[in-house]
C-alpha cells in the first residue's frame, strides 16, 4: 500500500529575465485537481496583466491527474515543458505557474520550452521537495488500568497520540502512518476497543 510521496516543500516564486521577457515561476503543494485549478486562477488573477500564465500539476498518489497549459503560447512550449519539469523530479500533489512578461523578443518555439522549462526546474529547487507520509487517526477506548501498556504498544507501532479524553474510560486518538494501521490495531487487540 502506497502510503508517501514526493511533493514541494514550500510554496515558492522565483524570477528570471531571458532576453528582457520576465519569467516568474510560482509554485505550490495541492491537494487535488480543484485546489490546483484555484491556485492556478489565483495566479491569473494577481498577473492579469501579463502576457502568459502558463501552468502544469499532477496530483494524486500515485501521479495518476496530469495538466499543461500554454495559455496562448505555441502549442507545447511552455506547459509541456513545465510539466516535463514536475514529471522528472518525481512530484505529485503539486501546481507550478510560469507568468510571462514579454520583453520585446521573440525567443521561437525552442527559446520558449528552455525559458519555461528552466524557470520551472530553478523555482523547484528553491522551493525543496520533502517527502509526504500519509497518516490517518485512528481512535481508541481503554481502561485505567491498561493504560501504560496501551502507550507502549502505540510507540511500539510508531503512533503519536494526538487527543486524549480522561474520563470514566481513557478515550485516545492516534496518529498512524497508514501502512502502520492494521498492525497497530493488531497489536492492541485485547486491550483496547477499536473505536473507527
Amino acid at each position: 500500500m502506497k502510503d508517501s510521496y514526493i511533493t514541494v516543500a514550500k510554496e515558492h516564486i522565483f524570477k528570471q529575465v531571458i532576453d528582457r521577457s520576465v519569467f516568474i515561476g510560482h509554485v505550490k503543494k495541492t491537494e487535488s485537481e480543484e485546489e490546483a485549478r484555484e491556485f492556478i486562477k489565483e495566479i491569473k488573477n494577481k498577473y492579469s496583466d501579463a502576457t502568459h500564465n502558463c501552468s502544469a500539476y499532477v496530483q494524486g498518489m500515485g501521479g495518476e491527474h496530469e495538466f499543461a497549459d500554454d495559455n496562448g503560447e505555441p502549442g507545447g512550449s511552455a506547459g509541456k515543458p513545465i510539466l516535463g519539469v514536475l514529471r522528472s523530479k518525481g512530484l505529485t500533489n503539486v501546481t507550478l505557474v510560469v507568468t510571462r512578461y514579454f520583453g520585446g523578443k521573440k525567443l521561437g518555439v525552442r527559446g520558449l520550452i528552455d525559458a519555461y522549462g528552466s524557470t520551472a526546474r530553478l523555482c523547484l529547487e528553491e522551493a525543496g521537495i520533502k517527502e509526504e507520509i500519509v497518516k490517518e487517526v485512528i481512535r481508541i477506548k481503554c481502561s485505567y488500568k491498561d493504560i501504560n501498556r496501551i502507550l507502549y504498544i502505540i510507540e511500539k507501532g510508531q503512533g503519536e497520540v494526538v487527543e486524549k479524553d480522561y474520563a470514566q474510560e481513557i478515550l485516545l486518538a492516534i496518529s498512524i502512518r497508514l501502512r502502520d494501521k492494521d498492525t497497530l490495531k493488531d497489536m492492541l487487540a485485547g486491550f483496547a476497543e477499536i473505536l473507527f
